[in-house]
């Protein structure tokens, strides 16, 4: 299982209708194969975790870079982890800065934690070798250096293994077959030989999720993004706020479909949403779908479930 939720969808400050907050400030909880992975943490994190059923098993939190409304959830969820009795470490990354910026927020608002945290920085080009997958750190542009994005990119899969065909040469059902599948040469009983090429077809690509944080449009993330299958890219304006996004370092809904239409991206979500916008932000969506037809626009609880190609 591979799937994302949102927390948090919103550029720079929650949203609310009806006394309700619609969009909270930016953060991604990843799920995989029974693993969380947290990516930013805007202030009300761990309500949002709480309100959309988000466990707390986490042991990693990816920064993408130091505005207030990416990490400033970090204090108050080292503090309910804390209440909690954690005895688990829990390890930060984040770029150029993250060990200033995130001791100097602990410190101040958490007195006491019952575990360790650790602060790890990370740079562009960096790679986090994981059991069955990778985290590749990628340079974006957000108004100088210092910000990044992440792609999780999950290991080659083993080819397909034919039943049939096994069946068909005599092979007995069992644990022969398994060895053959994992690419070991067997012998069987009446002395033949047989090869995993005879049975196993080539290598099959692993599933990739590629999050941005904020960002310009730029050929680092369309080459951190060629073939994802899931994209997700800050649309913080629409095109006619263009002017707008160029200054303050953000993208407009059409350059984010245009940035998955340059990788060949499976789909597109297109978050941290101004809050000029409804909360459907329809006239982003239709901008994006003009350009890049799969995509779809993060509301905070979403899950996206990432299934493999093939």
């Amino acid at each position: 299982m591979l799937s994302l939720t949102f927390l948090g969808t919103s550029a720079a400050r929650p949203t609310v209708e009806r006394n309700t907050v619609e969009r909270n400030v930016s953060s991604i909880a990843l799920h995989r194969e029974g693993e969380m992975l947290l990516f930013d943490c805007g202030e009300g994190t761990q309500r949002q975790m709480m309100r959309y059923g988000v466990g707390f098993t986490l042991s990693n939190i990816f920064f993408t870079h130091f505005h207030a409304d990416h990490f400033l959830g970090v204090i108050g969820l080292i503090r309910t982890l804390g209440l909690q009795d954690r005895q688990e470490p829990l390890q930060l990354f984040g770029p150029k800065g993250a060990k200033k910026v995130l001791s100097e927020a602990v410190g101040l608002g958490v007195e006491r934690a019952s575990f360790v945290v650790a602060i790890e920085e990370l740079e562009p080009g960096e790679v986090l070798g994981r059991a069955g997958y990778d985290i590749h750190v990628f340079a974006t542009e957000h108004g100088g250096p210092g910000a990044v994005g992440y792609a999780l990119r999950e290991h080659q899969r083993l080819g397909r293994f034919d039943p049939d065909k096994a069946r068909a040469m005599g092979i007995p059902e069992g644990p022969l077959w398994g060895r053959i599948h994992k690419g070991e040469a067997v012998e069987l009983p009446d002395g033949r030989t047989v090869t995993p090429a005879e049975l196993v077809g080539p290598p099959r690509p692993g599933r990739s999720v590629v999050i941005t944080g904020d960002t310009r449009p730029c050929a680092a993330v369309v080459d951190a993004a060629d073939g994802a299958d899931v994209l997700v890219h800050e649309a913080t304006f629409s095109e006619e706020e263009k002017d707008r996004a160029r200054e303050t370092g953000h993208s407009t809904a059409r350059e984010a479909a245009q940035v998955a239409l340059a990788a060949r991206v499976g789909r597109l979500v297109l978050s941290h949403v101004s809050a000029r916008y409804s909360l459907n932000a329809d006239e982003l969506l239709a901008e994006a779908r003009e350009v890049f037809p799969e995509t779809v626009v993060a509301k905070d609880g979403m899950s996206v479930e990432v299934g493999f190609r093939d």
